[in-house]
């Protein structure tokens, strides 16, 4: 039984962190435990995505299950639990170290930012800097870049992995091995596949932004009194799931090209992202470029609830006590994306919060 000690008298422990480190913590936090839960929507996600030449049908996920459940893996243990958690090591890698990543970015940018505007302003102090909505939008989206730059080497090997059976000829056994066969069969330009349409991911949160305020502000005139301080926790999460969906609907075409051009024999097929585009609307149609997106939607819900708990984390070290701030909604990236799919909601988000409280 631990020893318990009574409180020492006018003594106070305070322990300050610095605010990257918090956003760095709570981010890799997030990563972590939201790709433990959807990591197998993930695979069957990546599987739809990269079938070529091959239109959409009704029960593409079911029969994807069904193909990866009757794999091989040549592992200890269940073979089913390991199926369809191949890929786990690069995928926790990705996703973790970019909300770290992003966070460090976005709070190092936005001091830079404001400093910048302390020196044409000096009489206000540096801390009391009020950042504009458009101060936020580039500190997003300039970290949602830098983010997806130094990540997307690990989001290669990551989708090869998930594309294919371990057993399969001539695919990666491991994230070490991926990454030595990766570089010596393709060099560094091998690590950057598909970052041109990883960039475009920054349009997702933009878009889900818009959507999120609109029906926000709908839901609060009609359902809540007309005003958003009546908005419960329920409506946030609602709301925020709903717009994460409008969202990813309408720019879900780019996951489908980054994954085509990210794919082992993606040199040999393919020219470039114009050329994945041109090739999927001539044989598979629209539809070619919205497979996977059921697992995907189902994929990313589960993340809201986890950003949630984040932001929660992030205030209490912040400021000492939680605060009732909405519902941040992840990257993906991918997730962003967060791979920068939703590195300007998560700035927006702040900013519409800030101005509501003025």
């Amino acid at each position: 039984m631990p020893r318990v000690y009574p409180p020492l008298e006018n003594r106070q422990t305070l322990i300050t962190l610095s605010p990257s480190i918090v956003e760095s913590a709570a981010g890799f936090t997030a990563g972590v435990v939201s790709t433990l839960a959807v990591h197998p929507f993930d695979i069957v996600k990546t599987r739809l995505q990269i079938e070529q030449n091959e239109r959409s049908r009704p029960g593409g996920s079911w029969r994807v299950m069904r193909r990866i459940a009757a794999e091989g893996g040549g592992t200890r243990g269940s073979p089913l639990f390991w199926n369809f958690y191949r890929g786990l090591v690069p995928n926790m890698i990705g996703n973790s170290v970019s909300w770290a990543l992003y966070f460090m970015w976005y709070d190092n940018v936005k001091s830079v930012i404001r400093a910048g505007k302390a020196r044409t302003s000096p009489s206000t102090k540096l801390g009391k800097q009020e950042l504009r909505p458009s101060d936020y939008f580039l500190a997003s989206g300039l970290s949602g870049i830098l983010t997806a730059v130094l990540t997307n080497p690990i989001w290669v090997i990551k989708t090869r992995m998930l594309s294919t059976a371990r057993n399969a000829p001539g695919a990666y056994t491991s994230t070490v091995q991926g990454t030595l066969s990766l570089y010596r069969e393709e060099g560094l330009r091998g690590f950057y596949r598909g970052l041109i349409p990883s960039l475009f991911g920054v349009s997702h949160g933009a878009i889900q932004f818009m959507a999120y305020e609109s029906l926000k502000n709908h839901w609060a005139l009609f359902h809540r009194g007309g005003t958003k301080d009546n908005l419960s926790n329920i409506d946030f999460l609602s709301l925020s799931a709903a717009s994460k969906m409008f969202a990813g609907s309408i720019t879900y075409p780019y996951q489908v090209v980054r994954a085509r051009l990210q794919t082992y024999d993606a040199g040999k097929t393919y020219k470039g992202a114009w050329d994945v585009v041109t090739k999927v609307w001539s044989r598979e149609g629209l539809g070619g470029f919205y497979k996977g997106l059921g697992p995907n939607i189902v994929r990313v819900l589960p993340k809201l609830r986890w950003t949630r708990h984040t932001e929660s984390v992030r205030n209490l070290a912040e400021n000492g006590l939680p605060k009732h701030t909405g519902v941040y909604t992840t990257p993906e990236h991918e997730t962003m994306a967060p791979r920068t799919d939703d590195s300007v909601l998560i700035a927006a988000l702040v900013t519409s919060r800030k101005l509501h409280k003025r």
